[in-house]
């Protein structure tokens, strides 16, 4: 990829010497109404690129940089999470968590976890979608 940047530069620098070869001649600018300026016209084609392109180019290098830092500080936080040791968690209730499913059959395929006081072929918890064979309303 390089080696391409370094082809197309070099190719440019022919393409302007070339032109600047070939189109070296006096040429009057006026700026503004008072300022007159004598310059060659490979001068001018010179200045132009560099206004278009130089704030374009610093533009990009600074995007490239910051992302290169946010790469740089997620790459870190994500090693050292990755080497921090994790803590064995320690219960300190005494309340026991209820995992009973209603089953496949009842729920017609999709099994959903309930509290005690629900489980039976009819019951729902508020806002769930009514069991298959339950018609209540």
């Amino acid at each position: 990829m390089q080696i391409l940047r370094v082809v197309i530069w070099v190719l440019l620098l022919v393409g302007l010497l070339l032109f600047s070869i070939f189109n070296w001649t006096d040429v009057t600018v006026r700026i503004w109404q008072g300022i007159v300026v004598d310059t060659k016209i490979p001068a001018i084609v010179i200045v132009s690129f560099a206004i278009g392109f130089v704030p374009m180019w610093l533009y990009h290098r600074a995007s490239k940089w910051g992302m290169q830092r946010k790469i740089h500080n997620l790459e870190n936080a994500a090693r050292t999470q990755a080497t921090t040791p994790v803590a064995p968690r320690e219960d300190t209730t005494d309340e026991t968590v209820h995992t009973d499913h209603v089953s496949h059959a009842d729920t017609g395929g999709h099994a959903r976890p309930t509290s005690p006081e629900t489980i039976g072929p009819d019951a729902t918890r508020e806002g769930d979608t009514p069991l298959r064979g339950d018609h209540r309303s």
